[in-house]
């Protein structure tokens, strides 16, 4: 964390950046077929198309470029989706719009459309060229070439989008899922988050008390966002075809934190060791991350004066009973 935004050379149209494009035929081809279609010539009968994953295969093929494993590129091939993405994100133009890995540009260019600015992060650099070349057009965009997880997200949203409420809106790469979203939310400065993730991390975040999906992340996401899933998108609208369905959630940036930024830590410290140990009770759980400051007496007292059964489990607990949980475990901790 804490590097700073690239320089102007990494932005958009910089005809002086040593990443310059060498087909810009084959990459506006390869954009246009993917996002929706290319109208044939006249000869051939003006015809929309949906192109398929071998397709999408070969035209990437064309245009020179292998999708990388280890990044987790997985690329929207269903036209109708980005659109969907953006609508229901309530992005307009008074919003600034954080993209991570815009890949082929599909998402970006649906963005760029309603929103007052754009910055897209891309880590790989062979979209780069693509990027500039399919998004020339577009006079709100600025690409920057990084790792999302190690910018300074607050110094590159304020000064390439300032004065715009601050949003981000991404598919997500799987890889960096959950380290993404934290960077998002510890960041602090997003009124939204709306990204396309696994539907199984999806089912994390927006899990209730008590069932297998709810953990610490949970609690912790939710303690600084509300959060819904929009909706699910089947493996065969990407490519390459993932194994499991994908899910879009929105989250949305509570009003005021519950606690003072100094009793922060130590709430999720209880989180923390509520969800450590799972299978024990929550006074179990306590007493193994607490042991040396309360023996285990003193922290069934504890815990029942919460109002909360001695033999519960941390997982049956909300956001707001940790709350209360956190706040007199403190009071008893400091005395």
């Amino acid at each position: 964390m804490g590097v700073s935004p690239p320089s102007s050379s990494a932005a958009l149209g910089d005809k002086n950046s040593p990443l310059q494009l060498e087909k810009a035929i084959d990459v506006e081809y390869i954009l246009r077929r993917i996002s929706g279609g290319l109208k044939r010539p006249a000869a051939e009968g003006a015809v929309m198309e949906r192109y398929g994953g071998k397709e999408v295969r070969e035209l990437l093929a064309s245009g020179g470029f292998r999708l990388s494993k280890s990044m987790g590129q997985n690329f929207l091939i269903d036209p109708n989706i980005p659109g969907r993405i953006v609508r229901e994100s309530s992005i307009d133009s008074t919003c600034g719009v954080l993209e991570t890995g815009p890949g082929l540009g599909v998402l970006t260019r649906e963005l760029c459309r309603v929103a007052g600015r754009v910055t897209a992060v891309e880590l790989d650099a062979r979209f780069i060229p693509l990027l500039r070349e399919t998004l020339r057009e577009e006079c709100n965009i600025e690409i920057v070439k990084g790792d999302i997880l190690k910018l300074d997200l607050v110094k590159l949203v304020t000064s390439s989008m300032p004065g715009l409420k601050y949003h981000a809106c991404a598919n997500l790469p799987y890889s960096i899922t959950t380290p993404a979203i934290t960077a998002f939310i510890n960041a602090d400065v997003f009124d939204t988050i709306t990204v396309t993730i696994q539907r199984e991390v999806a089912g994390r975040i927006c899990a209730k008390p008590g069932t297998p999906e709810y953990g610490a992340f949970t609690v912790f996401t939710r303690y600084h966002m509300e959060a819904n899933t929009l909706f699910d998108i089947p493996p065969e609208c990407f490519i390459p075809r993932p194994r499991v369905y994908s899910s879009v959630v929105k989250m949305k940036k509570r009003a005021e934190r519950p606690l003072l930024p100094e009793d922060e830590a130590f709430f999720f410290r209880v989180v923390r060791a509520a969800f450590g140990q799972r299978r024990k009770t929550l006074v179990n759980a306590l007493y193994a991350a607490f042991g040396n400051t309360h023996d285990k007496e003193k922290i069934a007292e504890i815990v029942s004066g919460c109002g909360f059964d001695v033999r519960i489990r941390g997982e049956t607990l909300g956001v707001e009973e940790f709350i209360v949980l956190s706040t007199h475990l403190k009071s008893k901790t400091n005395r």
